[in-house]
């Protein structure tokens, strides 16, 4: 117990040796138990529990959160000389100690508080009273009340204090279990130093570094000029030159480094997650002084994991922008079942296909609300079809792909045995081109019966069990009967391609363009008659005065009034008629959410309406004469190949297929459209049930389920009760989404969404620096420098990149204020590098030679992932 003597204001304190279980003792005590029960060989120490200190405050300072008399009070206690005996007695054979802070939130999972309280190293008997003391005044200085004002932390008024054997190291260091700088879990950082560690954590000197993989070990080693050691005549620790050879060897031995690698895997198997530790080396013996999570990790993705990119540079034109988590859902197997389709069609045996169907389940995926193709899983699909390994370039050519992504263990085939499944290929394809016509023809029959049955449907009477059976069966009719529209694309793509390699081997003119008029003109393709028609609307609204001032004069919704219930019968039935043909033909057709035509009439009313207020009409409309176009293009082919009668019918036969096949992909894909409007209907009748029954707020926050949730609610497998609470979370992140662009094509290290940027550039050149130092922080930056050698001098960096020579915890406060941040000396476990990775801050340290070459002002561009800078401009 405590004994407060209020007279002589001295206190006599209690410690703990054993117990790891106190609450008060802190994260970094509880840790030093924890390695003793491993068997790691950790110096001796006991702890004063943070309760023992806590008792000694008056509940009214505690109270009123009065830091400065919290200090005065405590700087007026003395720690009674029974108590440092009995903390002395526990001790056999040393003379000099480490005093070091444990609070409740230190080196915990998300915040390390490194470097904030005080230590103290070579503490002798005699200093030991005021060590302890001065240790827990730290827990209330400025810089601890800013770290966790700037972590949004409550104050803690109890802090312990561990009293430790002081190791006289020969070499000290830090090592994590998981590299902080760019988050490769398969990757540990050793770094290391002559003499005791204070000078690598505070950053005043150089480390060598060890990056180990396995048995691996890569060093990066540096010139080590100078060690801390052990100051006999006033305590604490003293600078001294490295002598010799000792400069440029390394620090550590390869067997040493083995060793503390080990040390890593078993904390990490222990903690079950990887550990950031100090170490010391005393005559060959390793000892472990402390140990706590590395830090940071969940903002960096995994470099060992699976490294996927993820492309939406051809697929935004189907989902541009946000898409709904319905949508997704309702996509993701219809894409499966196009692919393995395809597949099949493309000559792949089932029990391939089969075997490869996590591939085709994940072809897609949502990122931050986007619609991405995996590249990974479509490269994996199309390493799957024959001819692949043999002409892997045309492929990619054919469909579409910018960069190559390099696939690793490829399944290998025999020369011969890649030839035979090609030729087997081109004997299905021979077959599906000769029976594409009238697989064209049963399509549209078979699609448009299943059209007509599902639109007799009224949905609005069907309850939602009945409306869930009903997609269920329309979705086989979706996923099983598209054979001829993927058949038609595949040929459309083939017979495309050779026509543009023929306009260009036979030398015709205009050969960037001619295909393209060539094939312009045609009459029959569905995806021109929408515009037309609009036209000839907003030409019969102009012929009719009275009806044209209606558009001009009036709203939307007293324009459609005026249709229904006056005597403008042409112009309604030609509205009508637009709107039950072309009434899902709009922007963002193919997503579910999309408020269609026939959903919402005074949308397309609204479009209407700008034609009359432009003028637009069938007589003055400036419209390209696609007919002249084509019937020129078509002389000058005539013209060029003129006695070149093979030539002339080879390039007129591909010609003829590929209008043909052009056409039918443009208007077999409106089926596609109109069959996403049948889905659309069945699940907004669906949100007006639940909406109806209270279960959500509105019918179209349905949108905000995934499909699988809906129907499980329905069905009663449903692990969510409470459609609102989720729907309110979706809508929030979704919202989150809408503000924030994304590059077209992005990258992502195993886990998706652990650390990964989605907004970065997939491309960027690496950067060759003017400068290097040791990568701490991964991210891109390019501002002016602002050079900060006191940082009492500056208040706000205002965005610019903080560029010192070394830090202690006091600059903490200025990192919120700067882009990024340089420094001069440094390691991994340097203040600067520790509070940038929780902070996000991209961060470089042990820079040589940095304040000698930039200077405030500047401008430079640094990577935090590589380490590399480069002076862009001098000031």
């Amino acid at each position: 117990m405590l004994e407060l003597k209020k007279n002589a204001i001295t206190a006599e304190i209690n410690f703990l040796k054993e117990s790891k279980e106190s609450f008060s003792i802190g994260g970094k005590a509880k840790n030093l138990f924890l390695l003793k029960e491993l068997g790691m060989n950790v110096p001796s120490f006991v702890v004063i529990p943070g309760n023992e200190l806590y008792n000694l405050l008056p509940i009214e300072l505690i109270r009123d959160e009065n830091v400065e008399s919290i200090r005065s009070f405590i700087s007026s206690i003395a720690i009674g000389n029974d108590s440092i005996e009995k903390i002395i007695a526990e001790f056999s054979d040393v003379d000099y100690f480490s005093v070091r802070s444990s609070a409740v939130d230190e080196d915990g999972k998300s915040f390390s508080f490194a470097g904030q309280f005080d230590s103290f190293l070579f503490v002798s008997k005699e200093q030991l009273a005021e060590k302890i003391k001065s240790v827990w005044l730290s827990a209330f200085n400025e810089r601890v009340i800013q770290y966790r004002e700037e972590n949004n932390l409550q104050i803690q008024f109890s802090i312990a204090v561990i009293v430790q054997e002081m190791v006289d190291a020969d070499v000290s260091g830090v090592a994590f279990g998981a590299n902080p700088a760019n988050g490769n879990r398969k990757e540990k950082v050793i770094s290391s130093v002559y003499g005791v560690g204070e000078g690598l954590v505070s950053g005043e000197l150089n480390a060598d570094n060890f990056i180990v993989n396995g048995k691996d070990i890569k060093q990066q080693l540096t010139s080590k000029e100078k060690k801390f050691i052990h100051n006999f005549k006033s305590g604490g620790t003293l600078i001294e030159n490295v002598s010799g050879d000792q400069k440029s060897r390394s620090s550590l031995s390869d067997l040493q480094v083995l060793e503390i690698s080990a040390v890593l895997d078993t904390l990490k198997k222990f903690y079950r997650r990887p550990q950031d530790i100090e170490f010391a080396y005393k005559n060959e013996r390793l000892y472990i002084l402390q140990a706590r999570p590395v830090t940071g990790l969940q903002n960096l993705s995994d470099l060992s994991g699976e490294y996927i990119v993820w492309d939406n540079s051809n697929i935004i034109e189907s989902y541009p922008g946000i898409s709904s988590p319905l949508t997704f859902s309702f996509i993701l197997p219809v894409y499966e079942a196009v692919y393995r389709q395809f597949s099949a069609m493309m000559g792949v045996k089932q029990n391939e296909i089969d075997e490869n169907k996590e591939v085709f389940a994940n072809m897609l995926g949502l990122l931050n609300g986007r619609v991405y193709y995996n590249l990974l899983s479509w490269y994996k699909a199309l390493a799957m079809l024959p001819g692949y390994s043999l002409n892997a370039g045309f492929m990619e050519k054919m469909m579409g792909v910018k960069e190559r992504f390099e696939l690793k263990d490829q399944k290998v085939r025999s020369r011969f045995s890649e030839k035979m499944r090609v030729l087997r290929m081109i004997g299905i394809m021979l077959k599906n081109l000769s029976q594409l016509p009238g697989m064209r023809r049963n399509f549209v029959t078979d699609f448009n019966y299943t059209m007509k049955e599902f639109s007799a449907i009224d949905f609005s009477s069907c309850n939602s069990n009945e409306l869930m059976n009903l997609y269920l069966r329309f979705e086989q009719t979706l996923l099983k009967k598209w054979k001829a529209p993927l058949v038609n694309d595949f040929f459309a793509m083939i017979y495309y391609g050779v026509l543009q390699k023929l306009v260009v081997k036979y030398e015709l003119p205009d050969k960037d363009t001619l295909h393209n008029d060539l094939l312009c003109g045609a009459k029959d393709i569905i995806s021109t008659e929408p515009v037309k028609r609009c036209i000839e609307i907003a030409t019969e609204i102009q012929s009719n005065e009275e009806l044209k001032k209606i558009f001009l004069q009036k709203d939307v919704a007293e324009i459609l009034n005026d249709l229904k219930n006056r005597d403008f019968v042409k112009v309604k039935n030609l509205v009508d008629d637009f709107i039950e043909k072309f009434g899902e033909r709009c922007v963002g057709e193919l997503k579910l959410e999309t408020i269609t035509y026939k959903q919402c009439p005074e949308n397309f009313i609204r479009v209407i309406k700008s034609y009359i207020e432009q003028g637009v009409s069938s007589k003055n409309f400036s419209q390209h004469d696609e007919s002249k176009v084509r019937k020129e293009a078509e002389e000058k082919v005539r013209k060029s190949l003129s006695g070149r009668f093979m030539k002339k019918g080879m390039f007129n036969y591909f010609l003829r297929r590929s209008r043909e096949l052009v056409s039918a992909r443009e208007n077999l894909r409106y089926e596609r459209t109109r069959a996403f409007g049948i889905v659309r209907q069945l699940f907004c009748a669906i949100g007006e049930n639940f909406a109806s029954e209270n279960l959500i707020e509105e019918a179209r926050d349905v949108f905000f389920l995934t499909k699988e949730e809906v129907f499980h609610y329905i069905k009663g497998t449903s692990v969510n009760y409470n459609l609102k609470e989720l729907i309110a979370l979706r809508k929030k992140q979704f919202s989150e989404f809408e503000k924030h662009e994304q590059s077209e094509r992005i990258k992502s290290n195993g886990i998706v969404f652990l650390g990964n940027d989605f907004k970065q550039k997939f491309s960027q050149a690496v950067l060759e620096g003017d400068l290097k130092g040791i990568p701490c922080c991964a991210g891109r930056v390019r501002a002016k420098v602002q050079v900060v050698r006191n940082p009492n001098e500056v208040n706000n960096l205002n965005g610019d990149i903080l560029v010192t020579s070394s830090t202690d915890p006091g600059w903490v406060t200025l990192f919120p204020t700067a882009s990024a941040i340089l420094v001069e000396r440094g390691s991994l476990l340097s203040h600067s590098a520790i509070v940038s990775r929780e902070m996000g801050k991209p961060c470089i340290v042990g820079i040589t030679g940095l304040l000698q070459i930039l200077k405030t002002g500047d401008e430079v561009e640094m990577d935090g992932s590589t380490g590399e800078i480069k002076i862009i401009k001098r000031a």
